[in-house]
């Protein structure tokens, strides 16, 4: 499994995308045997897809952001709200110097509700950034119910 793109400047020249994939993954626990990588490894694989459905340009993921509810499990790291925001923003500022002016994030964790706040900002003068559906909806939100 391949994480991190590999992409080129000649390639992104050629490609000449006009939508960015920005994963968005964590690094906190899973139980005794899975990775504390678990939310990244997923969410690049999904972003994964999206790039090689669509002619877009995969970022590499951000690996750390807010997973502040399972602090008392060892190994957990986390980032602030705060930094996340403007992580983001920066990221788009960037692109948007190389005039990629549109973000799809991936996001991996429903402990990121800052995203919802980023994805509306952002959004103020016309479509810019989207942002996945917090995986706690749907098959995820009843894998996580006790006794299943």
């Amino acid at each position: 499994m391949r994480l991190l793109p590999t992409a080129t400047s000649t390639d992104v020249q050629e490609q000449q995308p006009r939508v960015t994939v920005l994963p968005i993954g964590f690094f906190e626990q899973h139980g005794k045997y899975l990775p504390l990588i678990t939310d990244t490894a997923i969410t690049c694989v999904l972003a994964q897809e999206i790039a090689a459905a669509y002619p877009v340009r995969l970022l590499p993921p951000i690996t750390i952001s807010c997973s502040h509810e399972h602090a008392a499990f060892p190994g957990t790291v986390s980032i602030s709200a705060k930094t996340l925001h403007a992580v983001i923003d920066n990221i788009r500022a960037s692109l948007a110097r190389t005039g990629i002016h549109k973000l799809v994030i991936v996001n991996g964790h429903g402990g990121n509700y800052v995203l919802s706040n980023v994805v509306q900002e952002a959004n103020v003068g016309g479509p810019s950034v989207s942002s996945s559906p917090r995986p706690r909806l749907g098959p995820c939100s009843r894998a996580r119910r006790p006794g299943l």
